[in-house]
């Protein structure tokens, strides 16, 4: 006796749903990549040709408020108006590192002279230094 089957399995799978998911991963992707940014503070980086492969751990930024006035942010977030305290920041965060380096981002209005103090910190604690600069 023959017994046949009145409805036919469709082997076919609906691609709707997998599309809305890619394209739901793709927003939350592009969201979240415009949100990570290294550096707290809009500075105008002085340019260069040369560029270094070195990834630095911690990052000192120096911003020039006028007057004479700078402010000096350790990985972007912890403020330090002296070089004492830059300097103490350094120290507990490069401690535990095995090939200590720390990078500086100066706005371009910054005179050299405060940028070299901060070089001076990483020459006492034989630490290596990157200047950050934009590419030409």
């Amino acid at each position: 006796m023959a017994v046949k089957r009145r409805t036919k399995v469709s082997p076919e799978i609906s691609m709707g749903s997998m599309t809305d998911i890619v394209f739901l991963l793709l927003i939350f992707f592009l969201v979240t990549s415009t949100l990570v940014n290294p550096n707290a503070l809009k500075l105008l980086l002085p340019k260069s040709t040369g560029q270094v492969s070195a990834k630095p751990t911690v990052s000192v930024s120096i911003k020039d408020w006028g007057n004479d006035q700078y402010t000096y942010h350790v990985n972007g977030n912890e403020i330090a108006e002296e070089l004492t305290q830059v300097e103490d920041d350094l120290v507990g965060l490069l401690q535990n590192e095995e090939d200590p380096t720390f990078s500086i981002y100066s706005d371009e209005s910054v005179p050299i002279g405060e940028i070299v103090q901060v070089m001076n910190i990483a020459k006492r604690n034989h630490y290596k230094v990157i200047l950050a600069t934009q590419p030409e």
